[in-house]
């Protein structure tokens, strides 16, 4: 709708409303009042609302609503300050709806698992537990900072660095280091050039960037075969990224661990030429890892079936305590002469969550085609950030190379002890509840999370019974346990799968 205010000096006067026409009537004397007060410089007083219906007859206009044009003349006796200054009417010019570009646009869902934390803020019950954060926390509940973290950022300001642009690749000495990390010093791959790395945004970003890099390049099929449950992120980013997304088994639900031959079986069934993403230690959301002999087989299938591996490495370090002990499926597979890509992140192994530290590498089969492959890999990152971050860059540097930082990096091992010894301790405490349950998968998993076998069911009733907070498929935060609240968490799982079990079998008989 438009409001044309007419007169000698409102000639070109304006106001355009998008309104559907069924509710101009109601709306039309708010409408007068708001455009009376952008005739504010005439300095003249707003009608009262009393007034407006004895001169716009609301009724009538209403009546008139279909009309392409209604217009009302202003009357000197009730309007004599207005029609002095030279307006003579009111004129209603009725347009087509055409509705905002963006009504289109539906409320989307929100994130599983920030949904978890959102609901946890709003519970009041002094014994509610958080088990949805991705991130570690102390034995406290709190965040952790590295002490070599510390130090590196004391050692940085010392500096006084400046700000200034990374390159499109970030830092080469970030990269070289982060690279020998993942394959282990004095690397043949690294000594001979077949590596292309660059930094990227953490694992998040970096797998971004190869599923880029592969939508573009990768000569066989444009597919990448997920375990099955994988991290929840993997699905969109490679959907994002031009590519096509299927599974393969990974996890038994019935077991509560890997299943080996169904995962053999599936990756057997892949096409030729497909790309295959494995987590490379702690796999998230289960805490299941296939063990050594496992990787070993499963890296002789994936080359009889000539698939591309991509590994997503987010845990070296916090799985196991020991970075070469999680980094091993990674160097099996370089050792057997895989081509690869790999994506590392910093967040998770020395605390760097909001510093978005990470790499993302791509192994070749010669020099040319590794220095081939990065000047396209800047190509692709130039558009999309243009220059990665630079302060967890320099930490994660500053650590890796200062030996004295470096040796401190054991820290990660203390968390990565923490979160084993609260398993065992989860473990114990369902068994002193009386669970006549076989839980030792708990401390089988590894890492930072753990899938219960808790179903919907059970894992929507332990929320509301004791506001335990975790999501859906039973998955919990291991950092979420402490000493503190264990035996509470214990009690809560041994109660709702106890009393649900209970119901199931006399529904059964």
């Amino acid at each position: 709708m438009r409001f044309v205010a007419m007169g000698e000096r409102f000639q070109s006067l304006q106001y355009c409303f998008r309104l559907g026409a069924t509710t101009i009537g109601s709306i039309v004397i708010e409408t007068c009042k708001a455009i009376w007060k952008e005739l504010a410089p005439l300095h003249m007083k707003l009608p009262t609302r009393e007034k407006w219906k004895e001169v716009l007859n609301t009724r009538n206009i209403v009546s008139e609503v279909h009309r392409e044009v209604i217009e009302i003349g202003i009357q000197r006796t009730l309007f004599e300050e207005w029609y002095t200054t030279g307006v003579r009417g009111l004129t209603w010019e009725l347009e087509e709806d055409r509705g905002s570009w963006w009504s289109h646009v539906e409320m989307g869902p929100p994130d599983a698992i920030l949904g978890v934390t959102e609901a946890y803020k709003r519970d009041t019950n002094p014994k509610k537990i958080n088990l949805g954060v991705g991130a570690y926390r102390d034995d406290n509940g709190k965040p952790f900072v590295l002490p070599s973290v510390k130090k590196a950022e004391d050692k940085l300001r010392a500096k006084g660095l400046d700000h200034e642009y990374a390159p499109i690749g970030g830092s080469a000495e970030f990269c070289n280091l982060s690279i020998n990390l993942a394959l282990g010093d004095g690397s043949e791959i690294v000594k001979n050039g077949l590596n292309a790395t660059l930094q990227g945004i953490s694992g998040t970003g970096s797998l971004r960037i190869g599923g880029a890099f592969l939508a573009q390049f990768f000569p066989g099929n444009k597919e990448v075969y997920l375990p099955t449950p994988s991290w929840g992120n993997h699905t969109p980013i490679f959907k994002h990224s031009g590519l096509a997304v299927k599974q393969y088994r990974y996890y038994d639900p019935k077991t509560c661990g890997f299943d080996f031959q169904g995962s053999l079986q599936d990756i057997a069934k892949i096409p030729e030429r497909s790309i295959i993403l494995f987590h490379a230690c702690a796999h998230n959301p289960t805490g299941v890892d296939p063990n050594p002999e496992q990787w070993a087989e499963i890296s002789h299938v994936v080359k009889q079936k000539n698939l591309f591996p991509f590994f997503d490495m987010a845990y070296q370090g916090f799985a196991s305590g020991d970075v070469a002990k999680d980094a091993f499926a990674v160097r099996h597979f370089v050792k057997e002469g895989h081509e690869m890509v790999l994506t590392q992140s910093y967040a998770k192994n020395m605390g760097l969550y909001g510093e978005r530290a990470g790499a993302f590498s791509l192994i070749a089969g010669s020099k040319d085609e590794a220095q081939k492959t990065m000047s396209q890999l800047k190509i692709i990152v130039r558009p999309m950030y243009s220059n990665p971050p630079i302060h967890g860059a320099r930490i994660v540097t500053e650590i890796l190379s200062d030996a004295a930082l470096k040796a401190e990096l054991t820290d990660v091992k203390g968390m990565a002890d923490r979160i084993i010894s609260v398993r065992a301790k989860l473990r114990d405490n369902l068994k002193k509840e009386g669970s006549q349950k076989d839980w030792s998968h708990i401390t089988n998993q590894i890492g930072m999370f753990c899938f219960t076998g808790l179903n919907p069911q059970q894992a929507e009733k332990v929320t509301k019974d004791f506001s335990v907070y975790l999501t859906k498929d039973g998955r919990i935060s291991m950092a979420g346990v402490t000493s503190k609240n264990v035996e509470y968490l214990a009690h809560a799982i041994h109660e709702v799968t106890n009393s649900i079990s209970n119901q199931n079998d006399k529904n059964i008989k």
